[in-house]
């Protein structure tokens, strides 16, 4: 016969029981499992336990467990819950369920006590807690379905997502929030799911309460039971929409990108083309070729600074015109009136021929000679810009007996715009009308600043050849990490009698020189090899030599505390490039108080 002490024993939970007075007197082995201790029968008391914790963490003194407070208070304790602490470190949380033991007469003899390891289903519990959490604060959607595809569970993330409140969608078909023309896609979704396949990340299109589309990516899971059939799906749905717009919108500029590019790389062909066809000699197409490329140059400069949104007729004109130019001699006015891109780089072109042809044989030519520039804006019968370039006081000219390419470059210009132009050879000048269409709205560009005015002076040793400083014997360290534009910088200063130094196309090269080297002056790339130039630029200042930044990038790409520096924007002709270094070697004091810190001149 099997007695009570061979049933406790064999029983898989933990029982131990005790006297009166809670000394144990029997343990089964699954307590001392428990415990991780074997303790002494008839001298431990209340339990068998190594140390003893409330569930918040708190010690728990033996004399306060739940068999010694059903032993003192002669009741017995149910609901609540401790964690064991064995001495390997490890803890068990468990329940216990003390039942008091009297005898016959009714007198308390002892009490038996149960404990039933809730360890696991503690565990379980806190993760279906933390799940459930994250269900409910994450911002996806987060839907459960049967293999029917009705509704069971409906997160704040697809209420936030779609619209609908669970109460609305709750035993509803998921085919609520498809698009008609994507039915089959679910019926494929659900074929997989029953599968027990696993679908990542499938993009696709869903409807909103409010009818609007919504781009997701959705990841859906089967559900199974506990003998592991499918019985219903997970759904993780990311609100993809902005994503996707900004992936298109990428599309559209890389597009638009490509489609300038390629036009701008057609430009610039064919005004080689030309240039050279009409080119008498290889050093003329250099220089006509340059300036050319310099102005196409200049004009994205500005439509850059506006977001391609246009250019100011103003800004124009100081960029073609007012370059190289002595300020005092050209007077130019007109309202702010701004210039769709095309527009604005057509505009550029013409204004570049009309200068170059000034400062080569027009007004511009001579110490006396004078130009005006003046445009409006006249709406008789349509909006259109009339613009009119007048020279006086300058070499007398006359019609000549063909056009060149600079003539037939501004005919065709204005020609393709539906405009024309009126050219005139005075005895003391070139006058030129220009009348181009306009859109009926005018254009503003939103957060550019307003040009300099046309009284903003510009350093300047182009204009008159007679004012043109030597730069023989003068050593010019060069700063260049292009091969081939500092070659191009070293050849242009070398034939002006200029000797080199360097040249320097890493950091570490160039600071060496500027530390060591002898020179005059220093020509510095903004960016060498990937490296900003700010403590070169800071040394070459300590060593009081004047310097000009060379660069492609904008003033917000130099070096702060620089950003009023002389700068030579690439490309840049020849006489760009010596004009800029007459600047640095002439006007050394105007070069140090553009560096200067606080110094919000413009230079170069």
């Amino acid at each position: 016969m099997i007695t009570g002490t061979q049933l406790l024993e064999a029983l898989p939970v933990a029982v131990y029981t005790t006297d009166a007075d809670g000394r144990i007197t029997f343990y089964n082995r699954a307590a001392a499992d428990l415990w991780g201790v074997t303790p002494e029968l008839g001298s431990s008391q209340w339990c068998g336990s190594w140390r003893l914790y409330w569930p918040d963490g708190r010690p728990l003194p033996p004399d306060e467990c739940p068999t010694a407070i059903a032993l003192k208070e002669g009741r017995e304790v149910r609901g609540v819950e401790a964690v064991a602490e064995r001495p390997d470190g490890t803890r068990v949380r468990f329940r216990p369920y003390p039942r008091l033991l009297r005898d016959s007469l009714g007198q308390l003899v002892g009490a038996v006590n149960l404990l039933m390891d809730v360890t696991e289903q503690h565990d379980a519990h806190l993760e279906s807690e933390w799940l459930a959490a994250i269900v409910v604060s994450s911002d996806d959607a987060i839907i459960s379905k049967t293999l029917d595809g009705f509704i069971t569970s409906w997160n704040g993330g697809a209420t936030r997502i779609f619209g609908y409140e669970p109460s609305e969608m709750i035993g509803q078909s998921i085919l609520r929030l498809i698009p008609s023309e994507l039915h089959d896609e679910e019926s494929e979704i659900l074929a997989r799911l029953q599968r027990g396949e696993r679908i990542d990340h499938f993009e696709t299109v869903r409807v909103a309460k409010d009818g609007r589309r919504i781009d997701v990516s959705l990841t859906v899971s089967p559900l199974r039971d506990r003998s592991g059939k499918v019985v219903g799906a997970s759904k993780v749905g990311r609100d993809i929409t902005e994503r996707k717009r900004a992936e298109k919108l990428q599309r559209i500029l890389t597009d638009e990108l490509s489609h300038r590019v390629k036009n701008m790389l057609a430009t610039v062909q064919a005004i080689a083309s030309q240039s050279l066809a009409r080119s008498r000699s290889p050093s003329e197409f250099v220089d006509s070729f340059g300036g050319r490329l310099q102005a196409l140059a200049n004009a994205q400069t500005l439509l850059t600074r506006s977001q391609m949104q246009g250019a100011d007729m103003m800004a124009l004109v100081n960029e073609q015109v007012l370059v190289g130019a002595v300020t005092d001699r050209i007077s130019c006015s007109g309202p702010l009136l701004v210039l769709d891109p095309q527009a604005a780089v057509h505009v550029a072109l013409v204004l570049h021929e009309l200068a170059t042809n000034a400062r080569k044989y027009g007004a511009l030519s001579v110490p006396d000679g004078r130009l005006s520039v003046t445009w409006e804006m006249r709406t008789n019968g349509g909006c259109s810009l009339h613009l009119a370039w007048k020279e006086s006081d300058g070499p007398k000219v006359s019609a000549p007996r063909g056009h060149g390419f600079g003539r037939a470059l501004i005919e065709q210009t204005v020609q393709s715009h539906g405009g024309r132009v009126s050219v005139h050879y005075h005895r003391d000048g070139l006058t030129c009308e220009i009348d181009l269409p306009l859109p009926a709205e005018p254009r503003t560009i939103s957060g550019a600043g307003h040009v300099p005015p046309k009284g903003v002076a510009r350093s300047s040793l182009l204009a008159v050849p007679d004012q043109r400083r030597t730069l023989e014997g003068k050593r010019i360290l060069v700063i260049e990490d292009e091969p081939l534009v500092s070659m191009e910088i070293e050849s242009n200063l070398a034939n002006a009698g200029c000797e080199i130094v360097g040249p320097a196309a890493t950091l570490d090269r160039a600071k060496s020189l500027a530390e060591t080297a002898d020179y005059d002056a220093a020509l510095v790339d903004v960016n060498l090899k990937g490296q900003p130039v700010d403590e070169l630029a800071t040394l070459l200042t300590k060593k009081n030599r004047p310097f000009a930044f060379v660069t492609g990038y904008g003033r917000d790409a130099l070096p702060n505390g620089f950003r009023g520096a002389v700068v030579l924007g690439k490309p840049f002709s020849a006489d760009q490039l010596l004009a800029t270094t007459e600047v640095l070697l002439y006007q050394p004091s105007s070069v140090v108080h553009l560096r200067h810190k606080t110094s919000n001149s413009g230079g170069g």
